[in-house]
């Protein structure tokens, strides 16, 4: 980064440089500063956060509604989503809900194998966010 930062010093355009070798400038600077390893952060998770709030708040309902609670709820959200890509998490919370209802669709989502096999998954994850936060 210091290397970067010194090559920029070096390269200081003049006040009568052209605005296009400005753009040139900080297009190199930027090839540099990447090819020195200095990335911009990326984000860690995509879970919206429509999701983590819909998971605190069963989370403080099921454990207590304090502040400490609150806490360990958000730990928790946000070890699952280290754990569980958004997509796999919404598809569980999709089985999960439809299990609740009545009639042969609810029984369906009940009894297959398959979709089973994602609940426990996600159950797995949960008790290690649990593990992690609680």
């Amino acid at each position: 980064m210091q290397v970067a930062i010194e090559a920029l010093k070096k390269l200081r355009p003049t006040r009568t440089a052209e605005p296009r070798c400005t753009a040139t400038l900080a297009a190199c600077v930027a090839i540099a500063v990447a090819a020195l390893g200095v990335a911009t952060p990326v984000v860690a998770s995509d879970y919206p956060t429509t999701a983590r709030v819909d998971y605190v708040r069963g989370c403080m309902a099921a454990n207590g509604q304090s502040r400490l609670v609150m806490e360990k709820c958000a730990c928790s959200i946000d070890a699952i989503a280290s754990l569980m890509p958004y997509a796999q998490y919404e598809q569980v919370e999709t089985i999960m809900r439809m299990r609740e209802g009545r009639g042969e669709l609810a029984l369906l989502f009940r009894t297959e194998a398959g979709l089973e096999a994602q609940v426990q998954e996600f159950k797995r994850v949960q008790v290690e966010a649990d593990l992690r936060c609680f």
